[in-house]
């Protein structure tokens, strides 16, 4: 009796474990079954993602990565013919840059951007630096400093002509949003409230970037912005005999013309209200010519909402993309000038180490020089103006 229930006993004890063991052996297999299963799925998913970003329409492709086909494939030319970008066995360079202007375009999260094309966040972090780098390098090529022949912009037409012949662009600087540490947030805090960086840019009246120097905390005025610009190594020059336009903040001073004080200047001020005498006409003028820095700002903004948003990188990192988002924006300009988003609109730097080239009086002279100048461009202007109106 007790050995035919030791019997039974074993025998049930077997045919479970062997239950047991080919419930195993199946849930391994689908295991593996789904594991594969869903790998494929993944590069399936990624690259039909992928492909109709590049090729279901300019719109389409705009929305995603904020520019046309025809100026993505050409970017990613010029990185891999200058070797600044490699294919890897994992990730090509298409879908290298994809992923960096998906980022900047619309100020993703890596995790935002990993579930999206199917990586990790490790490899969406490593590609976002690898191409922010190689655009980078391409400073020199995109952003160059004008000739010294008179801008189209001006020369056809003869509200500016030949008025302002000696004008090469038009400067300004601009506020991007900041994330710094708690201890020196004090100075990146702007007027306007908020933390920000000061980024000065220098810009061409068909609207391309010449100079731009990004990183100056936002309590900084916009006249010391422009020292350092002008006196750093490698840094801002203006061909001899010409000059930029530039708003009241930074004063008349060499090579740089700005509006009168205490005089009508806004556009919107001349709406109902003609000129009245040369001061008010050559403003309306300057207005008119250094919109153009606005516009830009406008168009960069509009383009790369990272630009617009709170940042989530170290304070290099947000320099280096605003760097960065300049030169996409020269870029597409020389590539699609007509693009549609055009269409739509109208370390921190030791500061302590600046130093004048010239002296205070020296300063003065050339300040009086230049308002001379300023001056004879208003007369000229105004007796032509009056000339055709009577």
């Amino acid at each position: 009796m007790e050995r035919n229930s030791i019997h039974k006993t074993v025998v049930g004890v077997a045919a479970s474990a062997l239950a047991f063991g080919a419930l195993w052996i199946h849930r391994l297999k689908s295991r593996k079954q789904i594991s594969h299963e869903h790998h494929v799925n993944r590069d399936c998913e990624r690259e039909n993602y992928i492909n109709s970003i590049l090729y279901r329409g300019d719109q389409n492709c705009i929305d995603i990565i904020r520019m046309r086909p025809v100026a993505f494939f050409n970017l990613c030319g010029i990185l891999t013919r200058n070797n600044l970008l490699q294919s890897t066995r994992a990730v090509n360079v298409k879908e290298q840059v994809l992923i960096f202007l998906h980022i900047i375009g619309h100020n993703v999260r890596f995790r935002v951007i990993g579930s999206r094309y199917y990586r990790s966040i490790e490899t969406i972090h490593r590609y976002f630096r690898i191409v922010l780098r190689a655009i980078l390098k391409l400073y020199q090529l995109a952003i160059r400093l004008p000739d010294e022949s008179t801008p189209l912009e001006i020369r056809n037409n003869s509200r500016f002509y030949p008025y302002f012949i000696d004008c090469v662009g038009a400067l300004d600087g601009t506020h991007i949003r900041a994330s710094v540490p708690p201890n020196i947030q004090g100075r990146f805090r702007s007027r306007k409230g908020g933390t920000t960086q000061n980024v000065l840019a220098a810009i061409t009246f068909d609207l391309k970037f010449t100079y731009v120097l990004a990183g100056w905390e936002g309590s900084a005025h916009d006249s010391r912005v422009l020292t350092n610009a002008l006196t750093r190594r490698r840094g801002f020059s203006i061909p001899e005999g010409k000059y930029y336009l530039a708003d009241a903040g930074y004063g008349i001073r060499n090579e740089i013309i700005s509006p009168y004080r205490g005089v009508r200047y806004h556009l919107k001020e001349f709406t109902n209200h003609r000129p009245e005498n040369a001061k008010e006409l050559f403003n309306l003028r300057h207005s008119s010519l250094r919109t153009t820095v606005e516009r830009v700002f406008g168009i960069l903004k509009k383009r790369f909402r990272v630009l617009d948003a709170e940042p989530f990188w170290d304070f290099q990192t947000q320099v280096d993309v605003v760097l960065a988002c300049t030169i996409i924006h020269n870029h597409i300009m020389g590539v699609d000038p007509n693009d549609l988003i055009n269409e739509e609109l109208y370390e921190e730097h030791d500061h302590h180490s600046i130093t004048s080239t010239l002296t205070q009086r020296e300063e003065r002279e050339e300040a009086r020089e230049w308002a001379t100048k300023r001056d004879e461009i208003a007369e000229a202007m105004w007796s032509d103006y009056i000339h055709r109106n009577i």
